[in-house]
């Protein structure tokens, strides 16, 4: 099997081979090649691995799964995407032409999940699901949850990628870290400024009616006694009504939250959604935010995550906010 890396699905300047063409779609819409007999058993549990439901501002689906069936004529345009998945025996023409391609060293012991770039498109990565002769329903639904859980790893790598084709800041994790006891690691892209002991980072490229994405980072110090989820919703109101550009308000409807740890600190995080107050410009979206208790520095850190995306999926952007939160360390 070819080496399958991130940059291979970012990759969209190789030299033409074979005859092919660019791949088109995006990173999480799957092409599935499938006969129309064997989806109609197994649509169901398929989508529901895929497309399940994932935290943004309303449920929005992790890929999109558009089923067509290789032995129509259609299959030739959608066989082009970035991602397809085809589902057959090795004797399957639509399945033969991606193992074609395959490095002769990766063993056939189907029931199997195999990946191949570049089969009928540049930029593409085709996904094998190669059955055997058996219950082909019954095997693709216990293949699913592998199948799951290397689209959302492969996307998540995707994303991250691409979020960092600026470069990391490591000079500014290396500020931070001097000036404020603290470390992130952002994008070369991301502005920042520093409002008292409130650092906020943000980019609204390319243009902020269209995107924005921001992060602040405060503390509390001493870390305060019993601290309830209320508390640290106000606390981000505070903050907001002080260093934000425009006022927000957190919907109450729909957060969800909890407590934990956080790279070995204590923890607590809430996902909810933010809106403009009634009678300003109607805008909103997802945020994410974080309170970690640092006891080597008796401090208790907020950090709040949230986006900006009128009429976009806004799904990769959760990740890449996620990402810049999971980089964050204090202490030592």
């Amino acid at each position: 099997m070819r080496r399958i890396t991130t940059l291979a699905l970012l990759a969209a300047t190789l030299p033409l081979a074979c005859g092919r063409g660019g791949a088109y779609g995006d990173a999480n819409s799957v092409i599935v090649g499938a006969p129309n007999e064997l989806w109609e058993r197994v649509e169901t549990p398929t989508r529901t691995a895929l497309e399940r439901r994932v935290f943004t501002v309303a449920e929005e689906k992790a890929f999109t799964v558009t089923q067509i069936d290789p032995r129509e004529a259609d299959w030739g345009n959608l066989q082009q995407f970035k991602q397809v998945l085809v589902i057959g025996e090795a004797n399957d023409p639509w399945v033969a032409e991606a193992l074609a391609e395959r490095d002769g060293n990766q063993a056939l012991a189907p029931p199997q999940i195999l990946q191949v770039m570049d089969v009928w498109a540049r930029s593409q990565l085709v996904t094998v699901m190669l059955l055997n002769d058996g219950d082909a329903a019954a095997q693709v639904e216990r293949l699913l949850p592998e199948l799951a859980e290397l689209y959302e790893r492969q996307y998540r790598d995707y994303v991250v990628a691409r979020m960092f084709l600026t470069g990391r800041d490591s000079a500014l994790a290396d500020t931070l870290r001097a000036e404020a006891g603290f470390e992130l690691l952002l994008p070369v892209v991301y502005q920042w400024r520093r409002e008292d002991s409130t650092f906020i980072f943000r980019n609204d490229n390319p243009d902020p009616s269209e995107l924005i994405r921001q992060v602040a980072v405060t503390w509390w110090t001493p870390v305060p006694p019993n601290v309830q989820p209320e508390s640290l919703l106000e606390w981000r109101s505070d903050i907001a009504n002080r260093y934000y550009e425009d006022e927000q308000v957190v919907k109450l409807e729909g957060v969800q939250g909890g407590p934990g740890t956080i790279g070995g600190n204590k923890a607590y995080q809430i996902q909810a959604t933010w809106e403009n107050p009634p009678g300003g410009w109607p805008a909103g979206g997802p945020l994410l935010m974080r309170a970690i208790i640092c006891e080597e520095q008796n401090r208790m850190y907020l950090l709040d995550a949230w986006l900006y995306a009128p009429g976009k999926e806004k799904y990769e952007y959760v990740i890449q906010l996620e990402t810049i939160l999971n980089s964050f360390r204090c202490g030592t």
